[in-house]
């Protein structure tokens, strides 16, 4: 142990408990180190001592006592006696008998039953049913009306010396009773030298006049140069400290945005309350889709229905899914429902954002992006939720094509720190051809999401003539990936350990 350097290293606080504790022996208690050596507050001495015990000079043992004082109605029994005992006396002026009703003149309705419960506890008092309930003193009632009871004598004596330690089967019949006792543990702690603390104690310590934090007035007035500079110990153990910051949730988006946007993507945004014809219906999605069931999508009650106000695109949509229209497909072969294209929902993808956009913008060149949320009804589970982020995105060029597609999502997946990635062959309403995204991950492939080629049925109606490369990912799944959970709740858990601990970057 080199004690010098340990001596140099001490603060004030500690140079005075070890001093305290060479006084008292070797041992004493916060507050004796307090009055000894002059120190504010008790808590001063512990948070010496527990730099000490890091430093192995002292140990702290810890013991905790249960203590009693009196609650609300144990103060009042002190004034005007237990129910038991108040229900005892009546029945000595009565002769010996009373009835239940008889009671109410001494005791509270509320202690009736705990009265009646203690005489026959204590056999002061039999009870039987006649025409009313009536209550005799025994002997032994008889007698207890001049003793004072260990309840008694346990009042008297909390009333007295509040805080009290007691065994607890003594104090057991009062701590039932409820607001008549109140119970509180009190940690004791004693404060020991270790061998080695009392090798530094018999060194010789100093308390003198040093600087243990550097400010600016310090050094402008030169008293450094006068003073003595306690060195740190920069191996010392410190509890770590926490600075608020985004969720990691929040870091991920704003870190996919900025990819986007130096990919050359504008972002759009879009309602949460969509009306099925633009949700579903300009997608192609047929409406008798699995979909669209009830169990499967959010519907709206107010507003139940959104009216469609673009009748030339209704109308085409109407031709597309009946007959193909003049996209050369043959439709889905069914009489098309206004009423069921103007359900109101909430949003299942966001999809319907970039369709509304191609809509208002026709005209090629758009590279769009957009990151919100959806709703769909999904049984919650550790990969599934009902709301949740999609990561949506388009690309409408002249020459856009299916090896286009494949390179965005390759280069955005490489810049998200994901070396391995694959495409394998996929399905969707709205895209031919479909493929969908996989990453390697921790020794296995994960599907992140789909993409493709929107389907003449969907560009037509809307004015578009050229190629519209569509995506759409899943940003939970990512952000599971990234910070390695196994559970998508735990990403809206608040987890403060887990906040804290998750690097920003």
């Amino acid at each position: 142990m080199d004690t010098e350097k340990i001596l140099k290293e001490l603060s004030q606080n500690e140079k005075k408990v070890l001093l305290a504790l060479k006084k008292l022996h070797g041992k004493g208690s916060p507050q004796e180190i307090t009055k000894i050596e002059d120190f504010s507050l008790d808590v001063e001495v512990l948070n010496a001592a527990s730099w000490l015990q890091s430093k192995k000079l002292v140990i702290i043992e810890n013991s905790i006592k249960t203590v009693y004082s009196l609650g609300r109605e144990g103060k009042q029994f002190v004034d005007i006696g237990l129910p038991e005992k108040r229900a005892l006396k009546l029945l000595s002026d009565k002769k010996g008998v009373i009835t239940l009703q008889d009671l109410t003149a001494v005791l509270s309705p509320d202690e009736i039953s705990i009265a009646i419960g203690w005489l026959k506890t204590n056999g002061w008092a039999t009870i039987r049913k006649e025409q009313d309930t009536i209550i005799e003193i025994t002997d032994k009632g008889r007698k207890a009306l001049s003793e004072v009871t260990d309840a008694e004598k346990l009042l008297n004596l909390l009333n007295e010396h509040p805080e009290q330690e007691i065994k607890k089967d003594s104090i057991k019949p009062l701590v039932s009773r409820k607001k008549v006792i109140k119970e509180k543990d009190i940690i004791t702690s004693t404060i020991i030298l270790t061998d080695q603390g009392n090798t530094l104690v018999e060194k010789g310590i100093e308390i003198h006049e040093e600087i243990s934090q550097l400010t600016s007035s310090i050094i402008k007035n030169k008293e450094w140069l006068q003073k003595t500079i306690r060195p740190y110990d920069i191996h010392a153990f410190a509890p770590a400290l926490y600075g608020g910051k985004p969720h990691p949730l929040v870091t991920l988006i704003s870190e996919i945005r900025q990819i986007f946007v130096e990919m050359g993507f504008m972002e759009i945004q879009g309602d949460y309350v969509e009306s099925c014809f633009w949700n579903m219906d300009v997608l192609f999605i047929p409406q008798d889709h699995p979909a669209r069931e009830m169990q499967d999508t959010f519907y709206c009650k107010n507003p139940s229905k959104i009216q469609i106000s673009e009748q030339e695109l209704l109308k085409e949509v109407a031709c597309v899914h009946e007959n193909g229209g003049s996209t050369g497909s043959t439709g889905w072969g069914y009489k098309f429902s206004k009423n069921e294209g103007e359900r109101a929902l909430l949003r299942t993808h966001t999809t319907v954002n970039t369709i509304r956009y191609l809509y208002n913008h026709p005209k090629p060149p758009c590279k769009v992006f957009s990151l919100e949320r959806v709703f769909r009804k999904e049984d919650i589970d550790s990969t599934h939720l009902p709301e949740f982020y999609q990561i949506e995105g388009i690309i409408h060029e002249e020459n856009a094509n299916f090896r286009q597609l494949i390179g965005i999502l390759k280069e955005f997946y490489r810049r998200m720190g994901f070396e391995k990635i694959r495409f394998r062959p996929g399905y969707f309403p709205y895209t031919e051809p479909s493929m969908e995204v996989e990453v390697f991950w921790n020794g296995k492939w994960m599907e992140l999401g789909g993409s493709g080629v929107f389907r003449p049925e969907v560009t037509e109606p809307v004015g578009v003539k050229n190629p519209v490369l569509a995506w759409g990912l899943g940003l939970e799944r990512l952000a599971m990936l990234r910070f390695g959970l196994s559970d998508i709740r735990s990403l809206y858990i608040s987890d403060l350990d887990w906040l804290r601990k998750t690097p920003l970057l």
